[in-house]
């Protein structure tokens, strides 16, 4: 058995738990640990991409316990995607962390550790309890992180942040039981076989728990009426936690592609493609909503908050259409969103920390050190996040436009990424013009002496450049992406990988 199909769970945790136990004390021990694993688990996350590559599905059964049964581990295109992509934004996240965040508060690190463990859990989980056990490992993990270093503000937003999920996590449950009722597993792949047997009298019960689950997926992902927790809980988070949460609604848009094309798709009977009435007018709502908030962005961090809810829109109304060419164009514009979105975090507390007591607000202020290199930076990540070409936003908005085009609701579609778009575009003018150009015209701030550190630059850098790599190789990576979607509607390879070989890792 090939047990590399664990490592992205197993990795963090281990080095989480020796951080707290020896390291947690020891600033340079703490950072070389947590890099270290950061490095190796971006190496592990590249063999499972490449091994993914070859269109097979593979399993991992803890425990070696057949399927219903036990808990399986399942790798396929989509998993090793997304696993790839937390892998880079987590490294590119900790890098700007140990420039000095790192130390403004406690556990860090540990922290930083467990919720990659959460996220890789989610991305591999081949039942839908057990992301349930690695969503409440995400929550966890992400309230530490995200009141690190204290203040009002963050502890206030925190609480929301919480309690949301919180509320979240139990209709999970309820949803997790409802279904379990009347299919009498908890098995992804089983659930697809069990689904389309469903009596008709057992099928209300059976839809309220999707609709349920459909709604937990929903807080997660931030789609209206949601997504009231996100914009303060991302604007007053620490900005590299900010830059990790990129990620964090996708894992909601990972679980209704996953669950609503799998046990919920094409041969569910009854409840065949239950998501698509409800996911498409709020993911329209959510995009509308979204770049709207982008225009009334008081701060870099709101506008960057407002910016990932209406990208999320956007992407799950791609996902809705439930097509092969619409989910292979969410897929890019998904890759695209989470390193733009992470990358406009950083350059926010980038600008928060050199503007004093204005911070990233939208009022002038005096020009600060390292303006340049910074508003240099903000200008490409303003053309990725709002679609403006050359980079891969403006690819992947033509890709989605392209996919969608055979849509009844194909009007609507056009009419609202068009129009958003421009909003975007008014709305990150305003703000860079008002942070960066005409700041510029003031006198410069005192210098502070302070000599900066080169990695938080680093990382930014490192997340702009994969935009760019994004652009010049379009057509291999949507390629790529096109074969995930296409597996995807191909459920029987994942079925009878779990349920029939799921012993053997190849």
């Amino acid at each position: 058995m090939n047990h590399t199909l664990i490592l992205p769970i197993l990795l963090p945790a281990v080095v989480g738990a020796l951080l707290v136990m020896a390291a947690r004390y020891d600033k340079v021990l703490a950072r070389a640990f947590s890099l270290a694993s950061a490095v190796l688990l971006l190496g592990v996350a590249i063999a499972l991409f490449v091994i993914a590559s070859d269109d097979s599905v593979r399993t991992y059964a803890l425990g070696a316990w057949p399927a219903p049964f036990g808990i399986v581990l399942v790798l396929d295109r989509l998993a090793a995607l997304m696993l790839l992509l937390n892998a880079v934004l987590g490294l590119g996240v900790l890098l700007y962390a140990v420039g000095g965040w790192d130390m403004r508060g406690k556990h860090f690190h540990p922290l930083f550790q467990f919720q990659l463990m959460g996220i890789n859990g989610a991305f591999l989980t081949g039942d839908f309890f057990n992301l349930f056990v690695f969503f409440e490992i995400l929550l966890i993990a992400s309230y530490g992180l995200m009141v690190h270093g204290g203040g009002g503000l963050r502890v206030k937003a925190g609480v929301q942040y919480v309690v949301t999920n919180l509320v979240g996590s139990s209709v999970f449950l309820i949803a997790v039981g409802l279904i379990y009722s009347v299919t009498g597993t908890l098995n992804m792949a089983d659930l697809a076989l069990k689904v389309p047997q469903v009596p008709a009298g057992d099928q209300a019960l059976l839809q309220t728990g999707a609709v349920l689950l459909l709604l937990v997926f929903a807080v997660k992902a931030a789609l209206v009426p949601l997504h009231f927790w996100l914009p303060g809980t991302y604007a007053n988070a620490p900005g590299p936690v900010a830059a990790l949460f990129a990620i964090m609604t996708k894992v909601g848009a990972y679980s209704i592609i996953r669950m609503y094309m799998l046990a919920f798709g094409a041969d569910a009977g009854e409840a065949a493609w239950l998501a698509a009435p409800w996911l498409l007018p709020a993911s329209l709502v959510t995009l509308v909503l979204g770049m709207t908030g982008v225009l009334a962005a008081r701060s870099l961090g709101q506008m960057a908050s407002f910016a990932v809810i209406g990208s999320m829109g956007m992407l799950l109304a791609t996902v809705s259409v439930f097509t092969q060419q619409a989910i292979g164009a969410a897929l890019y514009y998904l890759v695209h969103s989470t390193f733009a979105a992470g990358a406009l975090f950083l350059i926010a507390d980038l600008v928060a920390e050199r503007r004093g007591v204005q911070r990233d607000r939208f009022v002038l202020a005096p020009r600060f050190a390292q303006g340049g290199l910074i508003t240099a930076m903000f200008f490409v990540a303003a053309i990725g996040v709002t679609g403006m070409p050359p980079l891969s936003g403006f690819i992947g908005k033509l890709l989605i436009l392209d996919g969608v085009r055979d849509s009844a609701h194909a009007a609507w579609f056009w009419t609202l990424i068009l129009s958003t778009s421009l909003i975007a575009i008014v709305g990150f003018s305003r703000g860079g013009s008002l942070v960066f150009w005409k700041s510029h015209a003031l006198p410069p701030a005192p210098a502070s002496g302070h000599r900066p550190a080169a990695a938080p630059f680093v990382a930014v850098g490192a997340l702009l450049a994969c935009l760019v790599a994004l652009t010049v190789f379009a057509g291999p990576a949507h390629a790529w992406l096109e074969g995930a979607a296409v597996q995807l509607f191909a459920p029987a390879g994942y079925i009878e990988a779990v349920m029939g070989t799921l012993q053997e890792v190849r």
